[in-house]
């Protein structure tokens, strides 16, 4: 009895280790939206070339990041908001930022921009004014994969990428988060 339940036990072992692996692929979605800066803004900005500061703020499908971008030079002083984690205090002048004060649902919130719960709770705002002179990626967001449970799809919605925020933004006001329910 004890053979037969033994060579049981390797026949089954063996029938999974033959057994090839299956890859689940998720198939990349299009881009969407514009890299285009339109109305007021787009009076604020030239479109110039930066390929290094372009591959910066691309990401791999369900990664994050921007789908697609294009690197803009502002001419002007511009108003930028950032949604940002307060348990980390060096995340108020993070890399991603937005040309629109945040309205609506924070998880409306999260969809457009395709921020994990995992990222940041989004319990403070800043809003800041980018010096002239700086380049900026302009995109639209990434698909990401927060867990097995939740996932984004790519967005039409434009962020903005600042590679080295703390040197490139002043005059910035913070805001609290504050619970409504409606």
């Amino acid at each position: 009895m004890k053979r037969i339940l033994i060579g049981a036990l390797i026949v089954a072992i063996q029938g999974c280790a033959n057994k090839p692996e299956v890859a689940v692929q998720v198939p990349p979605q299009a881009c969407l939206g514009s890299t285009e800066i339109t109305g007021e803004l787009g009076d604020q900005f030239v479109l110039v070339q930066d390929p290094d500061l372009l591959s910066q703020a691309i990401g791999e499908p369900l990664k994050g990041r921007l789908c697609q971008g294009a690197v803009y030079q502002s001419t002007d002083e511009v108003t930028v908001y950032r949604a940002w984690n307060s348990t980390n205090p060096r995340s108020q002048l993070g890399q991603w930022w937005s040309f629109q004060l945040p309205t609506g649902s924070t998880a409306k919130y999260r969809e457009n921009y395709e921020i994990c719960y995992q990222w940041s709770p989004l319990d403070k705002l800043v809003k800041c004014t980018l010096k002239p002179g700086t380049k900026v990626v302009v995109g639209n967001g990434q698909s990401a994969q927060c867990s097995e449970y939740l996932s984004y799809p790519v967005s039409k919605t434009q962020q903005v990428f600042i590679s080295n925020a703390s040197d490139v933004v002043q005059n910035c006001e913070g805001f609290e988060s504050i619970i409504t329910w409606k």
